[in-house]
């Protein structure tokens, strides 16, 4: 069970965390959330897609593998690309609400039950006199890109299903010796719709800011090739 608890600088001021990569820390899946507000680095390593969530909302993920809980990025305790979505970055940190009534805030939260927690081993959360560490910077940025990409995510995935956006993509990926893969489920904006959108449509996306995104999830689709190719290698080592 996880106790997660506001993170403090005088009760925590002796807290690090170990930066650890691995299965036992969610790493290995083939499929990650991602959210808009980092598209543009996500492209650069990985295929972005749409789907549904458990709830029935629009999310997006970045591909990672082609079998259930394997991530071709990670390497034993090694992340292996330049960019590692915020999610995993983000470590055993939360945000959550501090306080009651006006003072109600948002503020980072730690998993103190988590194994990267501890007073011995791994960065610390705080410099010596005071104030945040680098490290804790980091994750607090990450923390609020998810926030951030979250809400902005609800009105992005909303004005693609409106404008009719959103098609469905059948996944099949041949990675020789007669093994293939289908992956079903995911959509990603179809070039033709977008391309029959009107002025008054487009204005309104690039108002929305949501052109950047909406090209950054095509832009990220050749990536299919790169995985497709790290899969194959690691079939050829086994």
């Amino acid at each position: 069970m996880a106790n997660r608890v506001p993170l403090d600088n005088v009760a925590h001021a002796n807290l690090r965390a170990a930066v650890r990569r691995g299965a036992d820390f969610g790493d290995a899946v083939n499929q990650t959330l991602v959210v808009p507000t980092e598209f543009e680095s996500v492209q650069r390593e990985y295929p972005i897609f749409i789907r549904k969530d458990a709830e029935g909302q629009w999310v997006a993920v970045a591909l990672l593998g082609l079998d259930r809980g394997e991530n071709l990025f990670l390497e034993g305790d090694r992340w292996q690309a330049r960019y590692i979505p915020a999610v995993h970055r983000r470590g055993p940190f939360f945000l959550g609400i501090r306080g009651d009534g006006e003072a109600r805030e948002l503020a980072v939260h730690v998993d103190l039950d988590d194994p990267r927690i501890g007073e011995t081993e791994g960065e610390p959360l705080f410099r010596e006199h005071g104030g945040d560490s680098p490290y804790l910077d980091h994750v607090t940025q990450a923390l609020h890109l998810i926030h951030e990409g979250l809400a902005a995510g609800r009105g992005f995935y909303a004005a693609l299903e409106r404008m009719g956006l959103l098609q469905p993509v059948e996944l099949d990926a041949d990675v020789g010796d007669g093994k293939t893969y289908a992956i079903t489920g995911l959509f990603t904006v179809g070039m033709q719709q977008f391309q029959s959108l009107g002025a008054a449509q487009l204005e309104e996306l690039h108002r929305a800011g949501y052109l950047a995104p909406l090209i950054f999830i095509r832009a990220s689709l050749p990536n299919m090739n790169h995985l497709i190719d790290i899969k194959k290698r690691r079939i050829g080592q086994g």
